[in-house]
């Protein structure tokens, strides 16, 4: 899941070498934070948080598969 969204991010951003993304698994639930720079937070949130709800999607829709409860969180 880290990659995934790695990879989602840094296709949307200016500065791709500024993504970091972190990932902590607690049995079924994975947490997920992506941390990008304070110039490219709009692109990754976008209009009314677009942006960040597909990414949640695309990435429940791939943690389905493994039976895991996957947040993503912007910091």
């Amino acid at each position: 899941m880290k990659e995934l969204v790695e990879v989602i991010a840094k296709a949307l951003v200016d500065n791709p070498d500024e993504v970091t993304v972190n990932e902590t698994v607690e049995g079924k639930n994975v947490k997920i934070e992506l941390h990008v720079a304070a110039s490219d937070m709009g692109k990754v949130i976008g209009k009314q948080g677009r942006i960040a709800k597909a990414i949640r999607c695309v990435v429940k829709a791939a943690s389905s598969k493994g039976d895991l409860r996957v947040d993503v969180d912007i910091v």
